[in-house]
């Protein structure tokens, strides 16, 4: 049991109030998608942000925006998640690396299903804009981190609940705000992306666990029929 708690990847001490902060923010994603269904335009609370009809930043922060949007894209994603993957894989934390990538790919495979289903778009030519995969994608990185942080350094409750949160919350800004001043999102497009990674990457880790604990019981019992099969041998 204790050699289960060390290689979880969804801290016990995190599981009461990480389930009522993800079904908070699923509630978020359904109500703005459902408000903003089949949309071209930026609603009034959007307005009070930004125009965001265009590009409104200029040198030197547009430089900046553009290196922040580049972990969103492919190239960038990759890179930032096969090194998080690494430093698990160097740990030799392997339910880490595939919490790792099972956390970023849900994050975006979410976003990008609620994109089709809430049709709502930017800039015309059917850009689909809600909510935000790339802020999706950073917010769930980022969370992913601080969650294997919390449970490998042992940190307990209210350090977890304030590692946590902070690592989503400065992550999520980053990109919401790189793609809200390259004018990719409107910013309730962003908080909907960010609410997407809050709401299933704890979900995901819970998932990786169960199925790590189940493949690890059938291991041990496979190796223990294994020894008694072996013990009956030689009593023979």
């Amino acid at each position: 049991m204790r050699g289960r708690v060390a290689d979880a990847v969804l801290p016990p001490s995190s599981v009461r109030w990480l389930g009522a902060v993800a079904g908070l923010a699923a509630l978020v994603v359904v109500v703005i998608g459902v408000v903003y269904s089949g949309h071209s335009e930026p609603g009034r609370v959007d307005r009070w942000f930004v125009e965001p009809t265009a590009d409104s930043v200029g040198p030197p922060w547009r430089g900046v925006a553009l290196t922040v949007d580049f972990l969103g894209e492919p190239v960038g994603a990759a890179i930032l998640v096969m090194a998080v993957v690494a430093g698990c894989l160097l740990l030799r934390w392997p339910r880490g690396a595939v919490f790792v990538v099972a956390g970023a790919a849900v994050a975006v495979g979410t976003a990008t299903l609620l994109k089709s289903v809430v049709g709502r778009t930017i800039h015309g030519d059917g850009n689909l804009s809600y909510p935000s995969g790339h802020t999706a994608f950073l917010t769930a990185v980022a969370l992913v981190v601080a969650l294997l942080a919390t449970g490998r350094l042992g940190l307990g409750r209210t350090a977890g609940a304030s590692l946590v949160p902070a690592c989503a919350l400065v992550a999520g800004a980053a990109m919401g705000w790189a793609q809200v001043a390259l004018g990719a999102h409107y910013p309730t497009d962003v908080l909907g992306g960010w609410c997407t990674a809050v709401a299933v990457v704890p979900a995901t880790a819970w998932v990786v666990d169960r199925i790590a604990d189940r493949t690890a019981d059938r291991i041990a019992d496979r190796s223990a029929d294994r020894a008694a099969d072996s013990g009956r041998r030689e009593l023979r």
